[in-house]
């Protein structure tokens, strides 16, 4: 029984201790395993990217393959090892890096039966965002959680926003179908729809274009209109952002249950799940 207890002891140390390297960014370990994950991140990115070239695939394509699983099976065990060692997986596989990290090992497996899909490898590139832990830029994080914070709670105004511009599309379609008709290339209420997007955010194709003078009095209207539709977005983030203060000291310690991070420096909860930053 004692021998099973020490046992007990170890196993939970050694997997606190997997938990700090992986996850973590404050030791010297976690750092160097973070940077080594990013250099074959950036490495394996570039394999699926060369891939593609047709020349280098007839030449070294049997290297790629190769390195290509390498890469795959490397990702794999530590996608493993990420579930392993956490307190409640299930938080970390529906977290945003869990599902970046099967989905960056995914395609390779797909692509034994539906091949061409490993190229949706390059999806590894958004597992670069860790860089911002090991470089330690508390700031940076700090910074785009108070985006995020401001995206989310401006979600109302910006449904109400685009709600108010697809009705006003459909309007101003419907008015140009009618007075350009068919024999001007509007040749149902859907393309003046089309047209009406295209104008009124300012791409401008040239594939459909008014040539009455009505219809160009109206695209006139609909191009200025466009400009200032345009900054109503901007203007509402702007808003919510200078309403968020978060001056906090951030540190990149990860909750071991939940995995979740952003946590103040003098904290010793986690703020999302309550469970113990140092265990």
């Amino acid at each position: 029984m004692h021998a099973i207890i020490n046992f007990q002891k170890f196993f939970a140390r050694e997997r606190l201790r997997l938990h700090e390297i992986i996850f973590e960014a404050e030791t010297p370990a976690g750092k160097l395993f973070d940077l080594l994950l990013i250099i074959s991140i950036m490495l394996s990115t570039c394999v699926v990217l060369i891939d593609s070239i047709k020349d280098i695939n007839n030449l070294y394509g049997q290297y790629l393959f190769v390195l290509e699983w390498t890469f795959t099976i490397i990702f794999s065990m530590e996608y493993c090892l990420r579930i392993f060692c956490t307190g409640k997986p299930v938080h970390y596989i529906f977290s945003f890096f869990g599902i970046v990290d099967l989905l960056a090992i995914l395609p390779t497996y797909i692509s034994l039966f539906f091949p061409g899909s490993q190229y949706l490898g390059v999806v590894r590139v958004l597992r670069l965002l860790r860089v911002f832990r090991v470089l330690k830029l508390v700031q940076y994080m700090t910074e785009m959680q108070r985006l995020t914070q401001a995206l989310y709670a401006s979600r109302r105004k910006i449904e109400v926003f685009l709600y108010g511009v697809i009705t006003l599309v459909i309007i101003l379609g419907s008015l140009m179908y009618v007075i350009e008709g068919e024999e001007n290339g509007f040749t149902s209420i859907p393309r003046g729809i089309y047209w009406a997007i295209v104008t009124m955010t300012t791409v401008g194709y040239g594939d459909i274009y008014p040539k009455t003078t009505l219809g160009q009095a109206l695209a006139s209207i609909v191009m200025i209109l466009g400009y200032s539709i345009i900054a109503v977005p901007t203007g509402i983030i702007t808003a919510e952002l200078t309403n968020l203060e978060s001056k906090h000291d951030i540190t990149t310690i990860t909750c071991m249950v939940c995995s979740s991070e952003g946590h103040d420096r003098d904290a010793l909860y986690c703020k999302f799940c309550g469970a113990s930053l140092y265990a």
